[in-house]
């Protein structure tokens, strides 16, 4: 479960962070190719980390501990494994920040912004407005959990990985505007404590005081969704 967690999340954040990195980044190929490009290679993110973190012997696949927590809370994981399971996924995520530094190495020096820099490890508010951020981020998380909670029914769980990837896809350009769709405390919080380890050109800070809302706001938003697609799907 652990070594699943690590790869799976580190995929994930080498391929999403890496589009994040090459649509704002100075000089790449794909600078300003724009949201779409990013919402579509998140969900692809996903769908090749949780192929990866699967592919891993007892792998289970959820790099986010919103999902994990919230399949906790409803009996689909035991509370014994969700330590190694978040460890494992904030290690992934250390992981695949890092290689997204090494890939883009030649780009932080050409890039005059440093809140650009941030925007490739971390998200942050279209408006800065805490609670209104927070319920962004709930809601988003919301719709994850009780997505992946239905795609475990037997009607279409054939779906798989790929129901889970357009989902994401599909939260993205309806929800992420606000804050940039964290939904995840690993994808967020890992990197942006990366942003602040690595000797990156010309970085700014790594905005602290936001770092919060795209923790707690998935943790109660995947808890949220649990509970209701538990609730309502399966009984």
């Amino acid at each position: 479960m652990f070594l699943g967690e690590v790869v799976g999340t580190a995929v994930l954040i080498l391929l999403g962070d890496g589009v994040v990195a090459g649509v704002l980044l100075n000089r790449s190929k794909a600078q300003n190719s724009g949201w779409i490009v990013i919402t579509w290679a998140w969900g692809l993110a996903v769908f090749m980390g949780v192929l990866a973190g699967i592919s891993v012997t007892d792998g289970v696949a959820h790099i986010n501990p919103a999902v994990t927590i919230g399949l906790a809370v409803i009996g689909n994981v035991a509370w014994a494994d969700v330590p190694q399971l978040i460890v494992g996924q904030f290690i992934g995520a250390f992981i695949g920040a890092t290689l997204v530094w090494l890939a883009y190495l030649a780009h932080w020096e050409a890039t005059d912004d440093p809140g650009l820099k941030l925007a490739v490890f971390s998200t942050g508010p279209a408006i800065r407005n805490p609670a209104a951020n927070l319920m962004t981020e709930i809601i988003g998380t919301f719709m994850l959990v009780f997505g992946v909670v239905a795609l475990g029914n037997p009607a279409v769980s054939a779906l798989g990985p790929l129901g889970v990837a357009l989902l994401v896809v599909g939260i993205g350009q309806s929800l992420g505007g606000p804050t940039g769709y964290a939904i995840n405390p690993a994808r967020d919080l890992g990197p942006r404590i990366m942003h602040f380890i690595l000797p990156i050109a010309g970085k700014g800070d790594s905005d602290w005081g936001y770092s919060w809302i795209p923790v707690v706001g998935p943790i109660v938003g995947g808890i949220l969704g649990a509970w209701a697609g538990d609730a309502l799907l399966f009984r």
